[in-house]
């Protein structure tokens, strides 16, 4: 299979415009789950919600996006408890995005632990512009908050704030955009980074959550 094909059967083009139909968009994110993932991939209906202000910000329906009450020039934190299918959604959620607005999915995890190993050059490929390049690249930080406080020859880091605060500066000046999958609560996340970093995020993203009762889908 070709997800790229189950993509191109969700639209169709009216004057210039793609208009898309979200129950194909539902059948195109199941078929295209379970060419990843397996036929254990599954669509839950109380998932419904979520995944729809997911596809709807993807596609870039500006009309419909201020309707469900998001801004399409910020990123997207996705929040929700352990094993209720964040990473999996990001993940599937780049095919219905542009070429423009695609992005890489890094765990946090990995981030402290190269810059355990390189130090603060760990970070630029998060943080840097690339040459001649007038955004950051997007990114997708995936688990925030799983990462710990990690040090390289006696140097403590928190990574994760110091990516978050660099990426700041380039939303406002430059309007690159950041995606966070996180398993935390917002009063937690400010205990982890403090009140500064939260108070970026709040500029920098759209909170889409799941409901903290959401079962372990894995």
């Amino acid at each position: 299979m070709n997800p790229y094909s189950e993509i191109q059967k969700t639209f169709a083009v009216k004057n210039g415009v793609k208009m898309y139909d979200f129950d194909k968009c539902l059948v195109a994110l199941q078929n295209i789950g379970h060419y990843h993932f397996g036929t254990q991939f599954k669509i839950y209906d109380e998932d419904l919600p979520v995944i729809h202000k997911l596809i709807t910000y993807a596609i870039r329906d500006h009309a419909s996006t201020i309707k469900l009450n998001l801004n399409p020039n910020k990123g997207i934190i996705l929040s929700g408890p352990v094993g209720c299918g964040k990473t999996s959604l990001m993940f599937l959620l780049n095919y219905f995005c542009s070429s423009s607005y695609s992005y890489k999915i890094k765990p946090c995890r990995d981030i402290a632990f190269e810059f355990a190993t390189n130090g603060y050059d760990a970070l630029f490929p998060f943080t840097k512009k690339e040459y001649k390049q007038i955004k950051l690249n997007t990114f997708c930080f995936d688990d925030l908050g799983t990462e710990k406080q990690i040090k390289h020859f006696g140097n403590e880091c928190n990574v994760m704030a110091e990516i978050i605060l660099s990426r700041y500066d380039s939303f406002i000046h430059e309007k690159s955009l950041t995606h966070v999958t996180t398993n935390l609560s917002a009063s937690e996340l400010e205990a982890c980074y403090g009140d500064r970093v939260r108070s970026r995020m709040r500029q920098m993203f759209n909170l889409i959550a799941f409901d903290r009762e959401t079962k372990d889908k894995r």
